[in-house]
């Protein structure tokens, strides 16, 4: 916090002045401290959305949306996804340092020896109709997780978070990759030890135990820089709701399920998958100009899915990123003739030569691409927000184990304004 910084609020018709300290932050803005607001004036803020308040402290990840810059623990992404795998990223998210070889090792042996679920865990997908979304299954099996696991819940106990932290990042592929099998009644596939973590997850996900699953390096990095990718990405929806959740005592498989549910929004995790029914909603190159007048058009209620971003005012740095990803995939699987693929490079192509989406800033962003490249790895369109979940548990956990020792956190209670009818008194049934 400054010790030289005020922020002074003067009241219309009043001569008192009410002054609020400012904190600062390592890097990026400074911010208002308004908790004595009320206190000494009586009013409080609006801001729906959250959009300009600074819920909590963290150290965590760092945003700047007008420069595209995304750091985790202050290293940027683009060295995190050119560098490290996704287990070095985790390690990072959760510690606060990256691991030398010798904690790497142990962490991966960790991760690899609670992949396994509880046998009785499997019967909770048979509850499930066969045709219920992937996020519906993963919603109800992450919060029954706390089921298993009941004798260690005091969330006060770092050795307990720890051991919470390993369990989720540990089974969620293996879960997600469930999912998947119990919608097409296809047999479990049971995690190895001998693979690596996207691979495992590829080959649970696609493999079978009739044949052994042969990984192709190239899918297995674009897998594991998407999972990267998406690992955390500071207070979003998702994240807020994990700490909103967490802040009441809950433990950390609820405050995940939580966020699961809340990730599902289109607006949210559901973006990719919003991308693709987009490309198959135009269908064919030759209607692109269509759509892209429907687009510009205020009237139309039409919109390009996978362009420009809440956060980012300039280019995604993940887009950037994915883009590369994306052409890496599509070349080693030689799908550049693929109908929605190249529909989805020539809409790419025109976005970003196109004065209107220029002007805007309507860039391509990660899920644009995302959502290409796990089309590509034939996952199918209703598993991309549960992947999705797979990336960001890391986050979760890290800032729910984040918000559990900041000893400024309380439990989360937004004000409003009310705009409802003033007292009044109840009239009797038979008079009314």
């Amino acid at each position: 916090m400054s010790d030289d910084k005020t922020a002074v609020l003067s009241l219309n018709g009043d001569n008192k002045l009410c002054e609020m300290p400012v904190v600062s932050g390592t890097i990026g803005p400074d911010a208002v401290d308004i908790r004595t607001l009320h206190k000494q004036t009586g009013m409080f803020t609006y801001d729906p959305g959250f959009t300009s308040t600074a819920s909590c402290s963290s150290k965590i990840t760092f945003i700047d949306g007008e420069q595209g810059i995304l750091l985790y623990r202050g290293y940027p992404i683009e060295q995190l996804a050119e560098k490290c795998d996704f287990l070095e990223v985790c390690y990072l998210l959760l510690n606060g340092e990256l691991p030398h070889p010798r904690e790497m090792k142990e962490f991966v042996s960790l991760i690899t020896n609670h992949t396994l679920v509880h046998q009785q865990l499997t019967s909770f997908f048979n509850g499930f109709r066969r045709d219920a979304h992937p996020m519906a299954i993963l919603v109800g099996v992450i919060g029954a997780m706390s089921a298993f696991y009941h004798e260690s819940m005091d969330v006060e106990c770092e050795e307990f978070r720890k051991l919470s932290a390993i369990r989720l990042i540990a089974k969620m592929p293996t879960i997600v990759a469930m999912c998947h099998k119990y919608s097409t009644g296809l047999p479990y596939m049971f995690p190895k030890n001998t693979v690596g973590y996207s691979e495992n997850f590829l080959r649970m996900l696609h493999g079978t135990p009739c044949e052994e699953y042969v990984s192709n390096p190239v899918l297995t990095r674009a897998l594991d820089r998407i999972l990267i990718l998406h690992a955390d990405h500071e207070q979003n929806a998702s994240t807020s709701t994990v700490r909103l959740a967490g802040s009441s005592g809950a433990n950390p498989y609820a405050c995940v399920a939580a966020g699961i549910a809340c990730l599902w929004g289109a607006a949210h995790g559901g973006a990719n998958e919003a991308v693709l029914v987009m490309l198959e909603e135009i269908d064919n190159v030759s209607r692109i100009n269509q759509y892209i007048k429907r687009a510009k058009d205020k009237e139309d209620s039409f919109k390009l899915m996978g362009f420009g971003h809440r956060v980012y005012k300039n280019f995604d740095p993940r887009a950037i990123l994915m883009r590369q990803t994306c052409h890496e995939v599509l070349d080693a699987l030689g799908l550049h003739d693929d109908k929605l693929f190249k529909l989805a490079m020539q809409l790419e192509k025109i976005a970003l030569e196109d004065e209107y989406f220029i002007k805007k800033k309507l860039y391509p962003n990660v899920d644009f691409y995302s959502g290409i490249v796990l089309r590509a790895l034939g996952i199918p369109t209703e598993m991309f927000t549960a992947i999705f979940a797979m990336a960001r548990s890391v986050g979760w956990i890290a800032q729910w184990d984040e918000m559990i020792t900041d000893s400024e956190q309380k439990i989360g209670r937004p004000r409003q304004i009310y705009k409802g009818a003033p007292k009044r008194d109840v009239v009797p049934i038979a008079n009314r």
